[in-house]
């Protein structure tokens, strides 16, 4: 696992997280969102590349700082 990018900003009314990438996602990729330490929740992506600030929808709330891992 690791480290793809950070959520900068989180649309409750929405449910999207607005992801900064650091890393590359393709499609079928599964992402962590992890806070503290803390494992949260996974989520499925389409691709996106390095420098990319994406919008995901989310099936949970994620807080601003929460880190983005690639998971398997």
């Amino acid at each position: 696992m690791f480290k793809v990018g950070k959520v900068v900003h989180f649309y409750d009314k929405i449910g999207v997280a607005i992801v900064e990438l650091d890393g590359t996602l393709s499609v079928g990729d599964k992402i962590k969102f992890t806070r503290g330490g803390e494992d949260l929740f996974e989520e499925n992506v389409a691709s996106a590349k390095k420098g990319d600030v994406i919008g995901l929808k989310t099936t949970q709330e994620v807080k601003e700082g929460s880190e983005v891992y690639k998971a398997g």
